[in-house]
């Protein structure tokens, strides 16, 4: 899906799933270089507050770029500001949905405010606000 921005109007809204694997988790530490055991040794994990391994934050915030990417505005537009609330973990073999919702639209400037959320059963787990440029 792709929208123009005069197809855009406040409260438009659009989600995306994604159930989070191990092997999610392996790669974003690969291509990142976020090795901390928290997210990769089940024994370490076992000794927090979360007694097991949990998904990067930044992770579950790369789905909002896909959902903000492939699906509303779409394609084509670029990111120009993130907000990030980090609000509970998100454990590997979650599904996170995460919705997109147009908050507010600026014509002059072809920019739009989204807001942006992550839930896991119906629990937010990120929140927060994009401000994206429509081409």
């Amino acid at each position: 899906m792709s929208y123009s921005f005069e197809d855009l109007t406040e409260g438009l809204s659009a989600s995306i799933e994604k159930t989070v694997t191990e092997q999610d988790v392996q790669a974003f530490a690969q291509v990142t270089g976020d090795t901390n055991p928290v997210h990769l040794d089940a024994d370490y994990a076992a000794t927090t507050s979360f007694e097991k391994p949990i998904a990067h934050g930044m992770l579950t915030a790369g789905f909002i770029s896909a959902a903000i990417g492939t699906q509303l505005p779409g394609p084509g537009c670029i990111y120009l500001e993130q907000t990030l609330k980090f609000r509970a973990p998100v454990f590997i073999g979650a599904t996170v949905t995460t919705t997109v919702t147009v908050k507010e639209l600026n014509e002059r400037r072809r920019r739009a405010v989204i807001e942006t959320v992550c839930t896991v059963e119906g629990k937010k787990v990120v929140t927060g606000e994009a401000t994206i440029m429509i081409p």
